[in-house]
């Protein structure tokens, strides 16, 4: 049995704007992604959830998708 493993692709996550001033929404899905701080940087697992969870705060974000093996952090990769 042979199996093709595919490399998994990753992103990295780096706030570049505070969340002052901004909805509770914007707040809660910058929780959810782990990021708090202007500065903080997480490495997540690229989902779907993920992915729509950028797209809403792509404006305070600086995104970078890496592809093979990378140490995850954040609260979303401990459920793997």
């Amino acid at each position: 049995m042979t199996e093709s493993k595919k490399a998994a692709t990753h992103i990295v996550l780096k706030q570049t704007r505070s969340v002052i001033g901004k909805s509770e929404h914007l707040r809660a899905v910058m929780k959810g992604l782990g990021l708090g701080k202007i500065g903080s940087e997480k490495t997540l697992k690229d989902t779907p959830a993920i992915r729509g969870m950028v797209e809403k705060v792509h404006h305070m974000v600086h995104i970078e998708v890496r592809e093979g093996d990378v140490e995850l952090t954040g609260a979303r990769s401990r459920a793997l």
